[in-house]
């Protein structure tokens, strides 16, 4: 089963194909996404990493986390998944806001 990680703190410098690389030492990757600003173009300072098998994600969570990568001191943990924090669609109620 294939476990999704977050690598954050990561420089602007900080490339796809680099994140690639470190992690391909512990096991076959199934996709690298580092996430962009849309509006500016440059990175936002993270990623997720989805490798293929939970024994090598948790190898390179041991491995990596706190390691210096282009300058910057990255942190690897285990994603966690999306959750609902409660915020409501205004747009379902009629377009009415709270007055707050």
């Amino acid at each position: 089963m294939s476990q999704k990680l977050y690598v954050g703190n990561l420089s602007y410098s900080t490339t796809e194909a680099t994140l690639r690389t470190m992690f391909a030492e512990f096991g076959e990757i199934v996709s690298v996404n580092l996430i962009m600003d849309r509006d500016t173009g440059r990175p936002k300072g993270f990623a997720f990493v989805e490798m293929a098998a939970e024994q090598d994600a948790n190898k390179a969570v041991s491995a990596l986390n706190g390691k210096t990568v282009d300058d910057r001191q990255i942190k690897v943990e285990k994603a966690q998944p999306k959750t609902d924090d409660g915020r409501r669609d205004f747009r379902s109620s009629g377009g009415r806001r709270p007055r707050w």
